[in-house]
């Protein structure tokens, strides 16, 4: 797993002030995002614009996080991060409940029905709107809510879904 996880994207500036607004990637990059103050942006296929940048302060706006960067005090300097990438080290992000979970932590599962079948390896995890879908390799898509997924075991590195293989 990568040191630093990427949890969404600088939509442009926010105000006057240098204030970025981020457009996080799930629902629960917001938590991430709004609890750790060490920031890395980056450019697609590019080297980061910042090895590391000090976040003053955040807060939800919306379904959006608003930040301030120390030392961008106009909006111009917010402007033209707009693009990049926000990525924050995998150990900064807050601890969840016991059956939630980073949607990072489950690629690379393997998933399994309860009669030990193998259904393949989490290779993205989706936000459809009512809920998150699991992709595995091979193409199949299994809803990640309770009624399918039996057990996550992320020290297994092992998931347990009621499916079947020929869904």
């Amino acid at each position: 797993m990568p040191e630093r996880i990427a949890l969404g994207r600088v939509a442009g500036a926010y105000g006057l002030r240098g204030w970025i607004k981020v457009v996080p990637y799930g629902s629960a990059a917001d938590s991430a995002l709004l609890q750790t103050r060490d920031w890395q942006l980056a450019r697609s296929g590019a080297e980061p614009l910042a090895l590391h940048l000090t976040i003053e302060r955040a807060r939800c706006h919306g379904a959006a996080v608003v930040a301030k960067i120390a030392g961008i005090d106009e909006r111009d300097g917010a402007e033209r991060l707009k693009g990049a990438e926000v990525r924050i080290k995998r150990i900064d992000f807050p601890p969840l409940a016991d059956d939630e979970y980073y949607w990072v932590d489950l690629i690379g599962c393997e998933v399994i029905n309860p009669d030990g079948q193998p259904l393949g390896r989490v290779v993205s995890v989706d936000d459809h709107g009512a809920h998150a879908i699991l992709e595995l390799d091979g193409g199949v898509l299994i809803p990640f809510v309770s009624v399918y997924i039996v057990s996550v075991d992320l020290g297994a590195r092992r998931i347990v879904a009621d499916w079947q293989a020929d869904y």
